[in-house]
C-alpha cells in the first residue's frame, strides 16, 4: 500500500510530462492558461512539477473523449 500511495504522489518534471503527454512545452503552458491542463506545484523558487495522478487522469480523459467506443465500454463496465 505504501508503494501505491507514493506512486499517486509522485511528481513529474516538465520533460517527463512532455514525454507522457506528447505535448510541447508551449502547448502545456497554453493549456494551463486555458484551464484545460493540470497546474504544476511549486517545488522551489525556480522549479515546478506536476502530480503524476493529475497527469494520468488528464490523459485518461483525453482518451475517453477521443474514442466513443472506449467511453461506451467504460460506461458499461467492460
Amino acid at each position: 500500500m505504501t508503494q501505491a500511495f507514493q506512486r499517486d504522489l509522485a511528481i513529474l518534471r516538465r520533460k517527463q510530462v512532455e514525454a507522457r503527454t506528447g505535448l510541447a512545452r508551449s502547448t502545456i503552458y497554453q493549456y494551463i492558461k486555458d484551464g484545460v491542463f493540470p497546474k504544476p506545484v511549486q517545488l522551489g523558487p525556480r522549479a515546478v512539477g506536476w502530480v503524476e495522478s493529475d497527469i494520468s487522469a488528464w490523459i485518461g480523459q483525453r482518451i475517453a473523449g477521443a474514442n466513443p467506443v472506449r467511453r461506451a465500454d467504460r460506461e458499461h463496465g467492460e
